[in-house]
Parts: C-alpha cells; structure tokens; sequence
C-alpha cells in the first residue's frame, strides 16, 4: 500500500452541466513532489479546486489521511492541512505585503512557518513588506502568494501554474527557494506549463488530457515520446 497523504478515486467534477474531469484516479506520496502536466482546458485547475474545496465533489473520491474531504468546504480542507498556491496570485488589492501575508497564518496551524521566516526565503518581501501588495512585481507577487500558502503551516501545498507570467529570471528564482520549502518535510504538488521544469524538480508526474489522466510515471524515466502522445491525446 502506497505512503499517500492525498488520494482521488474515481474524481469527477463539474461545473454545472459541464464535466471537466472524468474518473480521475491520483496519488500524493508523503513527502514527496508531484508534477501535473497538461494543455490548457485539460483540467489542471479543476483538479486543484477540486482538491483544496473550490469545487465539491462526490463521496469517497478526495481522501486526505484517508479521510473524506469531497464534500468539505475550502476553510475546512485548509485546516486539515491542505494550502494553494492560485493560478494569477490572488492578492488582497488593499492590503500590504505583510498583511498578506499574517492573512495565511490565521488558520492557527503549528509548524515552522512564520512570518521572519518567511522573510529569510524571501528578503525582498522583507524590504517591502509595508507597501501594498500591488505595487510588487509578477514575480514578487509570487513569492507573496507563495509565503501566504507557507504562514498556513500546510501538510500539502499546492502550485497552481507556478511559473505562468513570469520572466525567466524570476521563475529560476522560484524554482531556486523550492528545496527550502519541500525540505520541511511538506508534499508538493506542481501545476506547470513548462514540462523540463516539472520534470526536473518533481518524482512523479501525471498528464491530464480532456479531463482524464492519459500518463502517470516516475519523472527521471518517463519519456518525451510517452508525454508527447499523452499531452495531445495522439493514439
């Protein structure tokens, strides 16, 4: 029996009439880093909505310590220890930095993140952290998304397009802080367009492909034969 912190079986969601994932099964080792790869539209977000309560799902197909939490609500699957990281950051406009950033600690959660620490990950939050959020850069705002999601002191974080948007030079910078973060002992899960990168920094990797899983493999072995036919549904 695999070391799962998070499992979907047989998830389904839909957004009204519109299905958008069909009979997703996934595990989440402890500890570990799982890449998400897909085009746009294959339900890469979905999946995560689903999994932090955005989106509420059927009975029995989102385990968490094999716990139940389909039918929960996105405050509550915060508090058991799941955090994400959205796509396009989600800031609060009219708060500063650091206010931002205090938001993430009020799940009350016990752990080694805080604010100071926080800060050490990312100084440059640290020289900014009186101006309001806004006024950062895309990839500073990044990092505060990111240090919001930490300050919640989760089991899991999950990284909704982490890279989306960002120069070269700052998504390197992202990447470089992983190991500080992943090295606390947390599961990851990665969103990521660029597929090198996913591959590079994750153990496994899934492929959605119209709402479906279309590959799952270890990272360092998959080939990009295998992921070439699994992202563009080619038989």
């Amino acid at each position: 029996m695999p070391d799962d912190i998070l499992r979907m079986q047989g998830l389904d969601a839909h957004y009204q009439d519109f299905q958008a994932l069909y009979g997703v099964d996934m595990h989440v080792d402890t500890g570990e880093v799982l890449a998400i790869i897909g085009a746009n539209g294959a339900g890469k977000t979905t999946l995560m909505r689903s999994i932090t309560g955005l989106i509420a799902n059927g009975p029995g197909q989102i385990l968490y310590r094999g716990v139940d939490i389909g039918g929960m609500r996105a405050d509550q699957v915060a508090r058991l220890g799941l955090a994400m990281v959205p796509e396009g950051r989600q800031l609060f406009p009219s708060l500063s930095v650091e206010e931002n950033l205090v938001i993430g600690g009020q799940m009350g959660r016990r752990g080694p993140w805080s604010l100071e620490k926080v800060f050490a990950l990312f100084p440059i939050l640290k020289d900014r952290r009186a101006v309001p959020s806004t006024s950062l850069s895309g990839g500073q705002q990044q990092m505060v998304a990111i240090g919001r999601a930490l300050m919640s002191n989760p089991d899991i974080i999950l990284f909704d397009e982490i890279s989306l948007g960002l120069a070269p030079i700052v998504i390197k910078d992202i990447y470089d802080a992983l190991p500080g973060i992943i090295g606390e002992g947390m599961s990851a899960v990665i969103v990521e367009q660029d597929i090198t990168k996913a591959l590079s920094v994750s153990s496994r990797v899934y492929c959605l492909q119209e709402g479906r899983v279309s590959l799952e493999g270890a990272s360092a072995t998959i080939s990009r034969e295998e992921i070439s036919r699994a992202y563009f549904g080619i038989q």
